[in-house]
């Protein structure tokens, strides 16, 4: 048997009364905690130790005697919580009142073109860097190259041209059957790592 349990319905299941924010309040909440690091274990604990801790010491797995419990451990948290995160809210109601239709339009073209070709273009000069190095020729891969996830060739030999970041993501290069160039922005430019091996 599968199904699934949704967050407001696992709420209602453990005792739990979800609370009820207006339209786009909780979004832009989350988004300001993200920035101000409101909820991180510094502050509020690692609720992923607490809480079993908490289910060991209680008489009754209830949610008035865990917000007892964890408040008698953390008198001060949810103040501070509250704090950091409503002054980054602050910052977002004043740099809300900034944004105009032109800002939106130059944030969209910032996007979708500078950026586009800051990233295009760091392929194309990790590409060429390496192909100089090898003292070999080297082209960017056509589009149905580029579905495979294969940015460019280097003597014939398939590239993946990537940000360090995507190390930690799930497909890697010997996936697609490429060597793999990683780089890292610095201020003073690139950082560029080169696995050969697939």
């Amino acid at each position: 048997m599968r199904f699934t349990i949704s967050n407001g319905e696992l709420q209602k299941l453990s005792g739990g009364e979800a609370a009820d924010f207006p339209k786009y309040t909780s979004q832009l909440i989350n988004w300001a905690n993200q920035n101000a690091q409101g909820t991180r274990p510094k502050t509020v604990g690692q609720m992923s130790d607490l809480f079993p801790e908490f289910t060991k010491a209680a008489a009754e797995i209830v949610l008035d005697a865990w917000k007892k419990w964890y408040l008698e451990r953390y008198p001060n948290a949810l103040d501070e919580a509250s704090d950091k995160i409503y002054g980054q809210i602050q910052n977002l109601q004043n740099a809300i009142t900034l944004i105009n239709k032109n800002m939106v339009r130059k944030w969209v073209e910032d996007l979708v073109i500078t950026k586009t070709f800051g990233g295009m273009y760091v392929q194309k000069a990790v590409l060429a860097k390496i192909a100089e190095l090898k003292k070999q020729e080297y082209r960017l891969a056509a589009k149905e190259e580029e579905s495979k996830g294969i940015d460019g060739f280097i003597g014939g030999k398939p590239f993946s041209v990537k940000p360090d970041t995507y190390k930690t993501m799930n497909r890697l290069p010997e996936e697609i059957g490429a060597a793999a160039a990683y780089y890292k922005k610095t201020k003073t430019g690139l950082k560029v790592e080169v696995y050969e091996n697939f």
